[in-house]
């Protein structure tokens, strides 16, 4: 008995060091949010300073928030300490409430005060920033004269369709480079007159402006070299694909060959002839795709040539087998329900999935490039039928009474080993036979 006694005191204080520690963690959590408050609203000074009233507010709603919550916390903390005895659970539960306020609060003011850090980082180097939009345009600017020289030469070759997208980038990237000066010479003048938040707007679009230009100007150069690129892969498609019409002529007579045929002829002979404004990527993308569907189709027939089709009477066949085996283990065992296990009724229910998968197919004429699946799926579900019926034969031998249960014989009721067994062997054979004659059909 004493030594439950023991145990049980031990018990005891262990839970309650237990919550010691737990209540301490609470109040070193608290400590800990209260200071970061502290400095995260000194801190919103500084960037409201540096970024404006507005550009702040998400930081300032999140302090607001969190002291509110903390107010809760603290009023939870005050309780575990006051003079009026709490019982464990008590302690354990505000302790635990206390430490979730704290991390949340957490969470929110390092979301908030991080969605600030680079616009912050960006106002402080604003010179520095300002200074490099300067350069940058610059330099951009030295490339002008070079971008509209190879507009001009793209304009010779290429068709108006196919610059389309590109046409207008020299006047856009000339706009562009103006609107990121004018933008930094804001900047600067309104953060000279203590406008902080509107000198931050107009950097910030400065350095977009820049980004875009750089883009537009790098984009004609890419295009230039993509469009040649493009050239040279539609003369190998080209040749490729006068190959490849050659080589199909011996199967034009395929319906489906000659209108792949037909269309790839198509898009030769709408080529652009030479020494005239084309438009290379869409030429290519066109011919590439027919090309395609002609190498799609002749594949299909040259392995279907290959490959004897299965006659249609073969697929009906087998599934009128199916039907015939399905149809007797689906009656024995619905017959001996109370004898059938989970096996044999697990393959009837497969068979039967099967059948029903297999009626979409051969309710009317069978496709050729259907047959050998639903042939397939025929033989699987006689099959599983066939072993649904021997599993269902074996379950009603093993829960059918023995002759010894019956008190009799050779001479007693359960006499002659026939019976059942012999009924259900003939089924079997049946079937079986059934499955020979199908694969000599075949």
């Amino acid at each position: 008995m004493a030594g439950i006694w023991g145990n049980r005191k031990k018990e005891r204080e262990a839970q309650a060091a237990q919550d010691a520690e737990e209540t301490r963690r609470a109040g070193a959590a608290l400590v800990a949010i209260d200071e970061r408050l502290r400095t995260t609203s000194d801190e919103l000074v500084y960037a409201e300073a540096e970024l404006g009233t507005e550009a702040v507010r998400p930081v300032r709603d999140a302090i607001e928030a969190v002291r509110q919550h903390l107010a809760e916390a603290f009023h939870l903390h005050q309780l575990n300490h006051d003079e009026i005895p709490d019982t464990s659970e008590e302690l354990r539960t505000r302790s635990a409430r206390i430490i979730q306020l704290c991390e949340w609060a957490e969470d929110l003011l390092d979301d908030r005060t991080e969605a600030l850090a680079a616009p912050i980082e960006r106002a402080r180097r604003a010179p520095e920033i300002v200074a490099g939009i300067r350069r940058d345009a610059e330099r951009l600017s030295a490339r002008l004269p070079q971008t509209k020289t190879t507009l001009e030469r793209l304009a010779a070759r290429y068709s108006t369709d196919a610059l389309r997208k590109v046409s207008g980038n020299h006047a856009e990237a000339e706009q562009l480079l103006s609107f990121a000066l004018h933008g930094a010479e804001i900047s600067e003048r309104r953060r000279e007159s203590g406008q902080r938040e509107q000198a931050n707007l107009a950097l910030e679009t400065a350095i977009e402006a820049i980004r875009r230009a750089t883009t537009l100007i790098d984009a004609v150069d890419s295009y230039e070299v993509e469009a040649l690129r493009a050239e040279s892969t539609l003369d190998a498609i080209v040749l490729d694909s006068r190959e490849d019409l050659a080589a199909a002529r011996d199967i034009a007579h395929v319906p489906d060959v000659a209108a792949a045929m037909s269309t790839l002829e198509r898009e030769l002979t709408a080529l652009t002839p030479a020494g005239a404004l084309a438009d290379p990527f869409a030429e290519l993308t066109r011919l590439r795709e027919a090309n395609a569907a002609l190498d799609v189709v002749v594949a299909r027939v040259r392995e279907r040539a290959a490959r004897p089709v299965i006659p249609e009477a073969h697929v009906r066949h087998a599934v009128e087998d199916a039907d015939r085996q399905l149809g007797v283990a689906r009656s024995v065992i619905s017959g001996h329900r109370g004898w059938i296990g989970a096996d044999a009724r697990t393959r009837l229910a497969e068979a039967e999935r099967i059948r029903l998968d297999l009626a979409t197919v051969v309710s009317g004429p069978v496709e050729e490039d259907d047959r050998e699946r639903a042939l397939a799926d025929a033989r699987r579900c006689g099959m599983l039928a066939a072993e649904a019926l021997q599993l269902a034969q074996r379950d009603i031998d093993s829960s059918r009474p023995r002759d010894d249960d019956w008190g009799g014989g050779w001479g007693g009721r359960g006499g002659g080993r026939g019976g059942g067994g012999d009924v259900m062997g003939g089924i079997l054979g049946g079937l079986v036979i059934g499955s020979i004659l199908d694969g000599i059909f075949d």
